[in-house]
């Protein structure tokens, strides 16, 4: 999908945007909590890379990769099929890695929320409950998933194919989580990212180990994706495999201002630590923050 030189051109273009603080150039296709997704080649991308903050060394990378690969592998065993993923990386002369997760471009139009707004609301739609049935299937305390229906491609067999596997969302026999987070606490003010380590990425990753949990995410994601109308027959469809625990749509419009926040929050420190480092520190912030958001 993309050659070592051009990831390599590609990382020296978001080196630039990141020196001018603006994107202007790159074809950026989101902006996602952590990482930056850009189309490449501009004009007519055919892959998405999604761009990792930076490893500390090639090490780091290594083990990322063997975690990232362990994961991709544990999808696939529990049934779910996933977009073609591989790892690329570029280092840098100060011995830091930067990662680069690169997947094919997808139809936009078989998004699974562009899916949903061509039908009427249905507990039925086989996106729902396919959606539904991969999560019974995939997440339990050893595995988790990030459900929400901006990760699911519908493609014109009628099969799923899940996106985000950026996180490896694992956890080995004595309940830790597999992957090492502090590549992911890199955007954060260096005082936060013990406190965010200890009360608040647990939480995090927690809730995507836990069905009823992920079913919720899912029902939320729905109010981001402007698709109120559909929130009925989602809850419905998640009620079915839940048994005494069920959803409510009042539960899940609270949850999403709840999510919201939190990610509010969390967005905030970042760009407070860009004016930091940029404004008092006179250093350079090596991460693109996306504008205003949508939630």
């Amino acid at each position: 999908m993309i050659g070592t030189a051009e990831l390599v051109a590609l990382e020296d273009d978001v080196r630039r945007a990141v020196r001018t603080g603006s994107d202007a150039g790159l074809r950026v296709l989101g902006y996602g909590e952590i990482s930056l997704v850009i189309g490449f080649p501009a004009g007519q991308p055919r892959a998405a890379c999604k761009r990792l903050p930076a490893f500390a060394s090639a090490a780091h990378a290594a083990r990322y990769e063997a975690v990232f690969e362990r994961y991709l592998e544990a999808l696939r065993q529990r049934g779910l099929t996933v977009a073609p993923s591989a790892l690329h990386t570029v280092p840098a002369s100060d011995g830091t890695v930067t990662g680069y997760v690169v997947q094919p471009i997808l139809p936009a139009e078989h998004l699974a929320p562009a899916v949903l707004r061509t039908s009427p609301p249905d507990a039925d739609h086989p996106v729902v409950r396919a959606v539904v049935d991969h999560v019974v299937a995939a997440v339990d305390e050893t595995v988790g998933l990030d459900a929400q229906l901006s990760n699911w491609v519908h493609a014109d067999d009628g099969r799923l194919t899940y996106l985000d596997v950026t996180t490896p969302i694992l956890r080995g026999p004595d309940g830790r989580s597999a992957l090492d987070v502090d590549v992911f606490l890199a955007p954060f003010p260096w005082a936060m990212r013990a406190p965010l380590r200890r009360f608040v990425v647990p939480s995090i990753l927690a809730r995507y180990h836990d069905r009823r949990s992920v079913l919720l995410d899912v029902a939320a994601n729905l109010l981001k994706e402007r698709l109120d109308p559909w929130l009925p027959a989602v809850v419905t469809a998640a009620n079915r495999v839940l048994g005494t625990a069920p959803l409510t749509v009042e539960e899940v419009r609270k949850d999403y201002v709840s999510d919201a926040r939190q990610w509010e929050t969390l967005l905030r420190l970042r760009r407070a630590d860009r004016w930091w480092q940029q404004t008092v520190r006179r250093r350079e912030y090596p991460f693109l923050l996306p504008g205003r958001i949508e939630r």
